[in-house]
C-alpha cells in the first residue's frame, strides 16, 4: 500500500488545540467578522459559510462550514445539513471552472480522535486534486508549496460563483 505522508498536518493539530485554548470558535469568530477578506471567507450563505482552509492541503482547499456551532452532525439542523450538500455540489462546480482538478477528496473529520484540528465546529472539505499534486516537498523540506495566493483563489471563485448562478441558497437571493 502506498501512503500519502503530510507531516506538516501533525504539526498543525498539536499546536493548534493549545494556541487555541480558551478562545472561542476560529469558525464562529470568521461568521461574526466583518472583515470577510481578512478571515478569507469566500461566501456567506442561508445556513451555512465557505471559506478557504488556512492550512490548505492544495490551493481552492475550501471549507464548508455550518452557521449553528455544533461537534456533531447529528446535531446539525436539517437546514443546515441540507444546505451543506447541496454547496457540496455547487462550490464543486465552481473549483472544476476555476481551478479545472482532476479530482477531489470530500470529507469531515469529526472529534479530535477523528483527526479534526476544530472538534467543536463540524464543517466539511473539499480539496481539489491533480495528478502529481503530492511532490517531495512536505517530506524533504517540510513545506507545501500552494501554486496562488488565497487572495487570488477567494477572488477567483467568488467571480466564478456568481458567474455559474449557483447562489441559491444566499441570503440576498
Amino acid at each position: 500500500m502506498d501512503r500519502l505522508w503530510s507531516p506538516w498536518r501533525s504539526q498543525y493539530i498539536q499546536t493548534f488545540g493549545t494556541e487555541q485554548e480558551g478562545k472561542g470558535c476560529v469558525f464562529c469568530e470568521a461568521l461574526a467578522s466583518s472583515d470577510d477578506d481578512a478571515r478569507f471567507l469566500v461566501r456567506r450563505h442561508l445556513h451555512c459559510f465557505t471559506m478557504l482552509n488556512l492550512y490548505p492541503y492544495n490551493s481552492g482547499h475550501l471549507l464548508i462550514i455550518p452557521h449553528q456551532h455544533t461537534g456533531s452532525y447529528a446535531d446539525l439542523s436539517q437546514e443546515a445539513y441540507s444546505e451543506m450538500t447541496g454547496l457540496l455540489r455547487d462550490w464543486m462546480r465552481v473549483l472544476e471552472t476555476v481551478m479545472h482538478p482532476q479530482g477531489f477528496n470530500i470529507g469531515s473529520n469529526v472529534g479530535r480522535v477523528g483527526g479534526a484540528g476544530i472538534d467543536q465546529h463540524v464543517h466539511m472539505h473539499i480539496v481539489p486534486r491533480w495528478s502529481g499534486d503530492a511532490n517531495f516537498m512536505p517530506v524533504i523540506a517540510d513545506t507545501k508549496v500552494i501554486s496562488e495566493s488565497m487572495d487570488d483563489t477567494m477572488r477567483k471563485l467568488r467571480a466564478a460563483y456568481d458567474a455559474l448562478d449557483v447562489h441559491s441558497s444566499d441570503p440576498e437571493h
